[in-house]
């Protein structure tokens, strides 16, 4: 369980590091980004583990990374200005 933790915030924090990396003007701080790749990634680790016991140690990694790639996807700003239109429909 340790080493699926461990492996857990480690994996969590390449995606949110790779994120910022990517694509910093879609999203905000990194003060925010890295903590929110790495929580996703060990609930993802949590409940996959919960889900399946203790025997599949690589799917717990893939519903980790599966689980802290949604929660990095939560703070995507969009690309471009947003069209609004002044008339009220």
């Amino acid at each position: 369980m340790i080493l699926e933790a461990l492996s857990a915030v480690l994996l969590g924090l390449a995606l949110a590091w790779a994120a910022t990396r990517r694509l910093p003007h879609r999203l905000p701080a990194p003060l925010l980004v890295l903590p929110t790749g790495i929580a996703g990634a060990l609930f993802g680790a949590f409940v996959t583990h919960s889900a399946l016991g203790a025997g599949g140690f690589k799917l717990v990694l893939l519903g980790s990374a599966a689980l802290s790639a949604a929660s990095l996807s939560l703070l995507l700003r969009p690309a471009g200005r947003l069209r609004r239109s002044s008339a009220a429909a």
